[in-house]
């Protein structure tokens, strides 16, 4: 029938509707407001009023991926373990549906109460700061519901393939949180270490150490950005113009005004003028944040429609 409704769309009403009535998202998005307001001279001077929009960028720095993925991990093993599971699958739709219905459901009900701290962050900085781009706001601000979107895809996945909420706690916070967020620079720099070139080693006194120093090894800058977290922040410094790294915008700002005040890895001042390869355009972010998006649902739409995790 012409206009009919998709067979997840209940689903995700309810799953978005559960979240939007819960106490759990409004408090992460006042976490927020207070997490990303952080003015700085750097900042000031880098943007200027723009400086509200990076707020956006620091409040899903670190404290946004923690919260979804606080917020998705149960989102099916704990209907598992409830016995609603069977509920749900019974149905008149199909396990991809429920997937589906899961991730858009619960990726709108957490979008919209961090789209709220956005604005409340936009409104504050107009006060303090003066006008900003309304366009590149929204374009920051997309760009972080699709970091959401992403997040909420990993938590619903390892939530869809594990049959405890212990595992799925212990995959989403020391996996994919401590791993690919927290740590995820010092992570690249083994990886990279172990199949590309060594780290140099210098000698302080008798003691050996190690130190890294970026390469103009586009191998490098892209184990960099294969995290979601500096997936994004590559497309937001894009837009917001400060460079081509997966690191704060200030810091950004920061490096390539004093190369050797701070160590961020920056595409501009690793290849000193030379031409990078294509796959570290910004856009790249993108293509990485999507495919944290669908890559996850997909694994996890193979092992759900097995059966055997039910």
């Amino acid at each position: 029938m012409a206009g009919a409704q998709p067979s997840w769309f209940p689903l995700a009403r309810e799953e978005a509707r559960g979240l939007l009535t819960a106490k759990g998202p409004w408090i992460l998005a006042v976490l927020l407001v207070l997490w990303g307001y952080r003015p700085t001279y750097v900042g000031w001077q880098g943007l200027g009023s723009n400086m509200t929009i990076g707020f956006l960028q620091t409040a899903g720095s670190f404290l946004l991926p923690l919260g979804v993925l606080l917020l998705s991990y149960r989102s099916v093993v704990g209907e598992r373990t409830s016995g609603s599971l069977k509920f749900v699958l019974g149905l008149p739709m199909t396990r991809s549906d429920v997937l589906v219905g899961k991730v858009l459901g619960r990726s709108a009900g957490i979008a919209i109460p961090i789209s709220a701290a956005a604005v409340t962050l936009g409104v504050i900085g107009l006060i303090r700061f003066g006008a900003f781009s309304p366009l590149l706001f929204c374009g920051v601000l997309l760009s972080t519901v699709v970091y959401v979107m992403s997040l909420v895809s990993v938590g619903t996945a390892l939530s869809a393939v594990t049959t405890s909420t212990v595992r799925a706690a212990g995959a989403a916070f020391g996996g994919v949180y401590l791993v690919f967020t927290a740590f995820w620079t010092k992570f690249a720099e083994i990886i990279y270490a172990t199949v590309g070139t060594a780290p140099p080693e210098t000698t302080v006194g008798t003691a050996s150490v190690n130190t890294f120093s970026a390469p103009a090894d586009g191998l490098f800058f892209l184990l960099l950005r294969l995290s979601p977290g500096r997936a994004y922040r590559v497309l937001t410094n894009w837009l917001l113009g400060v460079g081509n790294s997966g690191g704060s915008f200030d810091a950004v700002i920061t490096k390539l005004e004093t190369p050797t005040s701070i160590t961020i890895y920056t595409v501009e001042s690793a290849f000193h003028g030379q031409t990078p390869p294509a796959y570290l355009h910004e856009l790249s972010g993108v293509v990485i944040l999507l495919c944290w998006l669908l890559v996850p649902l997909g694994v996890a739409r193979y092992r759900f429609e097995r059966g055997d995790l039910v």
